[in-house]
């Protein structure tokens, strides 16, 4: 009798929206590894986080199914778009959570703030070997072709190899040439200057979030910052467990 191989069974969200080049992208290059479904927001979700909708229904509709392939759009957050498939769609466990190509960075402390993390995350947390890809670049029609081999590459490893419980993979790469993969820290940072305030033909002050980050450890070379800076593709491992460690036999000895 001959063998059915089982290709794996991947799941890719992200928070640009269905229509994104990113997620496109990445559903092309995954299609080489196994089975896909693809469950992302009907919009733009940037910024959101672990957010999930508490307040009006979600829904989700039937975009594309071919063999191998199959295609939704949900009205939620990336967080969202995770727990709706996991609860509703799949009929088992991904082998494999993807979520970008992010159109823009999310190294450093944009990591909490990111809904393409976020949805890591979430996969993270029930178990699913977990992985965000994001490209140095904001532009509609960013080009992630010299990003691609390396997703490949990545993603195949991260596959034989699995990640441990806890642990999923924050992938960043920079614009422009790549000279190699670093794996890397989170860069220590923070956000300046976060509003720029504009009047609007009311005479009513508005605020519009801008910024600029700025890095605590600019030679530091073993950060994600530094790694994209010099041409590098930063990936650093993260976790789900948010609890500082060394801080509580500090807090215990306060006698609380």
């Amino acid at each position: 009798m001959k063998q059915i191989i089982k290709r794996p069974l991947i799941l890719i969200t992200n928070d640009d929206g269905d229509m994104a080049n990113g997620i496109s992208v990445l559903t092309r290059l995954m299609c080489e590894l196994g089975d896909v479904i693809v469950m992302a927001p009907d919009g733009a979700r940037s910024g959101q986080s672990n957010a999930i909708t508490v307040t009006q229904p979600v829904r989700y509709r039937l975009l594309e199914k071919t063999e191998g392939l199959t295609r939704y759009s949900c009205t939620g957050t990336p967080t969202d778009c995770v727990k709706l498939a996991l609860n509703e769609i799949l009929e088992r466990k991904p082998d494999l959570l993807v979520s970008g190509i992010n159109h823009g960075s999310n190294s450093a402390i944009n990591v909490i703030y990111s809904g393409t993390m976020g949805a890591v995350l979430e996969g993270c947390e029930n178990g699913i070997t977990s992985i965000g890809f994001s490209l140095c670049d904001h532009s509609y029609n960013a080009d992630f072709s010299i990003f691609e081999p390396y997703i490949l590459k990545i993603t195949k490893t991260v596959l034989e190899q699995g990640l441990p419980y806890g642990i999923c993979l924050n992938v960043n790469a920079p614009i422009g040439t790549i000279k190699g993969v670093r794996i890397t820290r989170q860069c220590e940072g923070h956000w300046t200057k976060e509003f720029a305030k504009r009047i609007d033909p009311a005479g009513r002050s508005y605020f519009w979030l801008t910024g600029h980050f700025e890095n605590h450890e600019p030679d530091a070379q073993n950060t994600d910052e530094w790694a994209l800076a010099n041409g590098y593709i930063s990936v650093v491992p993260t976790k789900i467990d948010l609890t500082a460690y060394d801080m509580l036999e500090t807090i215990e000895n306060w006698n609380l």
